[in-house]
């Protein structure tokens, strides 16, 4: 038997964030509201985004980002909330009984 799982807006923290679009929908910065880009990079305590070649720095502890997963489904995640190196981010979600 073969069981789908999809990343959707619930389970977005327990998934590898690089890769996916973004867009700082709300920041203590006002330089960095409405950014956008793709995610190439996540440490504990930033992200890196990149768009048209050129790559910002993205405080993970000022913003709330949405993600666009598939389709037009999107996610949003108060990134405060995830400050730790992504590894252990996802470890953590699955130990705390919130994964599959």
């Amino acid at each position: 038997m073969t069981v789908k799982y999809l990343i959707n807006g619930s389970n977005l923290p327990a998934h590898e964030l690089i890769g996916l679009d973004a867009k700082v929908i709300k920041s203590a910065d006002a330089g960095k509201m409405g950014l956008s880009g793709r995610i190439v990079d996540e440490t504990r305590n930033m992200f890196e985004i990149e768009k048209r070649g050129k790559t910002m720095r993205i405080p993970k502890r000022e913003v709330v980002m949405e993600f666009r997963l598939s389709g037009k489904s999107l996610g949003k995640i108060e990134c405060s909330r995830i400050i730790c190196r992504p590894e252990d981010r996802i470890k953590n979600y699955f130990k705390k009984g919130r994964g599959a």
